[in-house]
């Protein structure tokens, strides 16, 4: 079986009315990896991605549950990562003031350190982990995070990665073309806004794991 490679997806939400609402995209027709199919912006860990500068570290919550499994400076990676991601396929920013604007921004982040902002880590919670089954030509170890809209700034634009970026209804979401793991996300999107967890670093991550017919099972880690 391939190697997986280390991936990070961040879902944002809101609330305007009673109806929850998720942000999405539809991958490229001409990505190798799910084209077409609705996704949340997402994508590789980078391996610099540990060194860049951030507004704030992870909160100790979401710090402490990742370094279950990685190192802090993995850890960190990961969470930089999707922030990353979702700033070039949706051109939103989760950060907070620069704490060092005269320094040249890290290679890769110019437009973002530009508008005057660093990844602010603590804005996002870890909610999950799945890794693409050992039949796929490609796979990714994918750790999903998840922030609420009113700490991301900008206006939506992109790389043109992801195609009819825009809000879904939790509902409406479900019956778009989506990656199995995708739609087994959402349902725990919903849970979990339904019933927040207690922000502690004892607190169990899912980690889904697909057993065919489109079905995963869950272990918590």
């Amino acid at each position: 079986a391939v190697r997986p490679k280390e991936a990070a997806t961040l879902i944002i939400w809101r609330r305007p009315a009673s109806v929850i609402e998720i942000l999405m995209g539809a991958r490229h027709q001409g990505h190798t990896f799910m084209p077409e199919r609705y996704v949340f912006p997402g994508g590789r860990v980078d391996p610099h991605d540990s060194r860049v500068r951030v507004a704030a570290p992870l909160a100790p919550h979401v710090a402490g549950q990742l370094q279950r499994k990685l190192a802090p400076a993995r850890a960190k990676a990961m969470a930089v990562a999707a922030v990353r991601e979702t700033f070039e396929e949706t051109g939103l920013i989760i950060g907070g003031p620069d704490p060092s604007p005269k320094t040249p921004p890290p290679a890769g982040w110019e437009k973002f350190f530009a508008a005057g902002f660093a990844p602010a880590l603590d804005r996002i919670d870890y909610i999950a982990r799945a890794v693409t089954p050992p039949i796929r030509p490609v796979r990714f170890n994918a750790r999903f995070f998840m922030v609420e809209a009113s700490h991301v700034t900008g206006d939506l634009s992109g790389s043109g990665e992801l195609n009819d970026i825009r809000w879904f209804p939790l509902e409406e979401a479900q019956k778009l073309e989506l990656p199995n793991i995708t739609r087994r996300v959402l349902r725990h999107i919903g849970e979990l806004i339904a019933n927040p967890r207690p922000r502690s670093a004892d607190v169990a991550v899912p980690c889904f794991q697909y057993i065919g017919a489109g079905q995963h099972k869950q272990l918590d880690e």
